[in-house]
């Protein structure tokens, strides 16, 4: 395993401030942050800051395009059985794998439990949201039934017949 990074092994103020003033700084005038790092007693090297940086913009990067695409998904499809909630799961589980797959994961940066914990819940959340979805079109199913058969009774049918269009929109009966 290389050496770990100086910038990663920043106090825990530095790091959030250096963070900020990449975004801020538009991920340029790494001079600037090197004085500013030594300046307070961090003596962290420009390319160092750089690499970084690039790791860093990549990350956000990626980040705004998840979310272009999560707001897309939404605008382009009504969501009347969570079928945007299902899109967003599944996004979010290729975009989190395809992470995974492209950062160096460095145990002592990366707490591997919670990252486990949190692909886990994802997968939770995705059966939960195919169990709301088969709950949600019985419900519709059964509702479209009783409708049916309720006008099949008021048009004057017997309850072998009513209860035969009922099975029928419920995909029970034969014919």
């Amino acid at each position: 395993m290389g050496k770990r990074s100086k910038v990663e092994q920043l106090p825990k103020p530095f790091k959030e401030w250096l963070d900020k003033a990449l975004v801020e700084g538009n991920f340029s005038d790494y001079k600037l942050l090197e004085a500013e790092l030594k300046a307070h007693g961090c003596d962290i090297s420009r390319s160092s800051l750089h690499r970084y940086g690039q790791r860093f913009e990549e990350r956000i990067k990626t980040l705004k395009l998840v979310t272009e695409q999560a707001r897309a998904v939404v605008a382009a499809a009504p969501d009347e059985d969570g079928a945007v909630n299902d899109a967003l799961v599944r996004l979010t589980q290729e975009k989190l794998f395809d992470v995974l797959m492209k950062i160096e994961v460095d145990p002592e940066n990366v707490d591997l439990a919670k990252l486990a914990k949190a692909v886990a819940e994802l997968g939770k959340a995705s059966v939960m949201q195919k169990r709301w979805q088969q709950e949600a079109r019985q419900k519709a199913l059964s509702e479209a039934a009783n409708a049916v058969g309720e006008a099949a009774q008021a048009q004057g049918m017997d309850a072998t017949q009513v209860d035969f269009w009922r099975g029928k929109v419920l995909g029970l009966a034969n014919g």
